[in-house]
């Protein structure tokens, strides 16, 4: 991705609130709105407490050997928001899982480990943005309105769908382009996106990304753990990717052709392996049922 052509620039307040010398320089990558200053990053940011809490949190994963996630810098009054600006500490490397499929889930599930003891955080409960809908529709608590043409292949996964008892915790919902990777380096999780699932969700995201996107074969789901409920993932992080799709086209839009044939055909393979699994024993050994 490439940035964006008029990128806004910290103002000087901002700089000297975060102590921060020297001069701003766009950087790539995201929605083109980062800047780096010295080793330093800054980012217009929105909600202040939802920083504050992000801030809380990596602050506190900090030292990690499996892997790196930023570091954000106090302001001069101790706060993390200065006029709708944050700064984290400058994490070398690039995105791009390909060929790095699996340094990218061993990261993730380390990543996971770490908050697998932190509290649901109520401001989940209030989130509205496309990704936040989606999510809920994929896992039944709540419905969208979505273009026409998404509908109807929304309306099969929907139907694929099977209740799995999976502990939920705090994930990243986001990884598959969220990860840098640098030689000598842990992998560095950047741009927190939090959600209440199992952790085998937020694989399932990556391995959808990763069928859709980045030229991935079948096998990428291997990479789940065998058994109905991970392949029941996969249904629901399709669902998530093309929920979102649709409410970003709008109800009167129409997402492009090749979007919907890439969907279809990840639709179709995900239906293969729920066809291959239902009758399976839920501990994914393998018997069907009438068999010993």
């Amino acid at each position: 991705m490439t940035r964006a052509p008029h990128a806004a620039l910290p103002p000087l307040s901002v700089l000297r609130a975060f102590r921060l010398t020297g001069r701003p320089r766009p950087l790539d990558g995201g929605q083109g709105q980062s800047v780096r200053v010295g080793d330093a990053v800054l980012k217009p940011v929105g909600d202040r407490a939802d920083v504050e809490w992000t801030a809380r949190l990596m602050n506190g994963l900090q030292g990690r050997k499996a892997f790196r996630v930023p570091q954000f810098l106090p302001s001069v009054t101790g706060g993390h928001v200065v006029d709708g600006w944050a700064a984290t500490r400058f994490l070398t490397g690039e995105p791009g899982p390909v060929g790095r499929w699996d340094s990218l889930f061993t990261a993730a599930r380390d990543f996971h480990q770490a908050l697998r003891d932190e509290p649901r955080p109520e401001r989940l409960d209030v989130y509205r943005h496309p990704w936040a809908v989606a999510d809920r529709v994929a896992w039944g608590d709540s419905t969208a309105e979505v273009p026409a043409s998404v509908r109807r292949p929304v309306a099969r996964l929907l139907a694929l769908r099977e209740p799995v008892a999976m502990p939920d915790q705090l994930v990243h919902g986001d990884l598959t382009g969220n990860v840098l990777f640098a030689p000598g380096h842990a992998p560095a999780i950047i741009d927190f996106s939090p959600y209440w699932r199992p952790v085998a969700y937020a694989d399932a995201i990556v391995v959808i990304d990763g069928l859709l996107h980045h030229g991935a074969g079948p096998s990428l789901a291997d990479s789940l753990p065998p058994g109905v409920e991970s392949a029941q993932t996969l249904v629901r992080a399709l669902i998530f990717r093309l929920v979102a799709l649709g409410i970003l086209a709008g109800p009167d839009g129409t997402p492009a052709d090749q979007e919907l044939l890439g969907f279809a055909r990840v639709s179709g393979l995900l239906e293969e392996r729920i066809r291959g699994r239902r009758g399976q024993d839920p501990t994914g050994t393998g018997r069907t049922s009438g068999t010993t």
